[in-house]
């Protein structure tokens, strides 16, 4: 934590420290786990300034409407329908990733002079370190997995570059054995900038809730894959016999799909508070493995079946990881069918880790223990 001591929660000028979040536009999840640590910085008093665009910054906006918010362009990343050439499918954005990196960076220079900003949280955005600003960098995967090793240690080589602009790196895990990501997160080799594992993060909370719905259904991630999944979810939901909640993953949106069926309750996108209910109130659930959801299920101690998107290296080895830890049940997509769900019955339930809140520990240390920066630094690129 010595990397991020110069920085407090008042300046020299009395007002409140201004921390800049901002999260990775590859699907809502980098956008949902920010919310836990934005509301701790707000209960620290520090001053938060979103910065994002599209259906994430409309997500936090959303949950923190008197936040203020800053638009910075994503890197907007295109993916293939099927498995086959997912990888190459990225591989070929690469150029377009580094000018995004590079843009981002030149932002964060200017934004930082223009709006006195005092630390940087980054969740996944590689481009907004900072030679004089405290810079914190969140991510779950410490090695990304692609499938093929000889290219898994050029990647982790190559993130690994940028996390070490950053002042400490913020992995939302456990570091003990238990934990949620397995290799993900706990790699042989660690980065020489500090991590800290702060525990997974999750916005919601668990409490007591009658059932409702037999089954929750919460879609995420990038297209083409979440509207794949959603029309066959649709086309089977039209003769469910049971209560379902579905959520689309699109907030912002204006176009609801219907299915005609009474017992299906269908939503574009629930705020934080409506979908923690939601989940609660259902016997299962049905989901992406993304890792954000997955933390989300551990905190409301749910059973989930869960779906990894097709040609995710990541999301198929945390279903693989998972399934195998006994926490989840996993199915593929293209084996995936409503009825199938009803073997899960005669199945033994999974039983769910559970974890301390680490993360407010983290961010209390950071913003009212550490001494205050005194004036707007002057900037220096890596």
């Amino acid at each position: 934590m010595h990397a991020l001591m110069n920085a407090g929660n008042f300046n020299k000028s009395g007002r409140r420290k201004r921390v800049l979040v901002s999260p990775l536009d590859w699907g809502l999840g980098h956008a949902t786990r920010c919310i836990p640590i934005i509301r701790e910085l707000i209960s620290n008093d520090c001053e938060v300034i979103l910065a994002a665009e599209a259906a994430g910054m409309h997500l936090l906006q959303l949950e923190f409407p008197q936040l203020e918010a800053l638009e910075l362009k994503g890197y907007h990343i295109k993916y293939r329908i099927g498995r086959k050439g997912f990888h190459l499918k990225i591989i070929l954005q690469i150029p377009k990733i580094f000018r995004t990196i590079w843009l981002e960076h030149r932002w964060l220079k200017k934004t930082v002079l223009e709006k006195g900003i005092d630390l940087i949280i980054s969740d996944n955005r590689f481009g907004l370190y900072h030679s004089s600003v405290p810079c914190i960098y969140v991510t779950h995967q410490l090695t990304i997995k692609t499938g093929n090793s000889f290219t898994e240690r050029i990647i982790q080589r190559l993130h690994y570059h940028f996390i070490h602009k950053y002042s400490a790196c913020w992995v939302p895990d456990a570091a003990g054995e238990q934990n949620l990501a397995g290799e993900l997160s706990h790699p042989a080799r660690m980065p020489k900038t500090p991590v800290h594992y702060i525990g997974p993060l999750s916005r919601f909370e668990k409490y007591p809730a009658d059932k409702k719905y037999d089954l929750a259904i919460i879609l995420s991630g990038p297209e083409p894959q979440r509207t794949v999944f959603e029309d066959r979810l649709l086309s089977e939901l039209a003769q469910y016999k049971g209560f379902c909640i579905f959520i689309r993953g699109l907030p912002g949106n204006s176009k609801t799909k219907k299915t005609g069926n009474p017992n299906i309750e269908i939503h574009d996108h629930l705020p934080a508070f409506e979908l923690n209910k939601a989940i609660l109130q259902s016997t299962l659930v049905i989901s992406r493995s993304g890792y954000t959801t997955v933390m989300d299920l551990v905190k409301l101690q749910q059973q989930a079946l869960l779906i990894p998107t097709p040609g995710q290296s990541e999301q198929e080895y945390l279903g693989r990881y998972l399934s195998g830890c006994r926490y989840f049940y996993k199915n593929e997509q293209e084996d995936f069918s409503l009825s199938s769900i009803e073997y899960l019955n005669t199945l033994p339930l999974p039983t769910l880790p559970q974890f301390p809140e680490q993360f407010k520990q983290v961010i209390h240390h950071i913003t009212i223990i550490s001494p205050p920066q005194t004036e707007v630094p002057s900037v220096k690129s890596h």
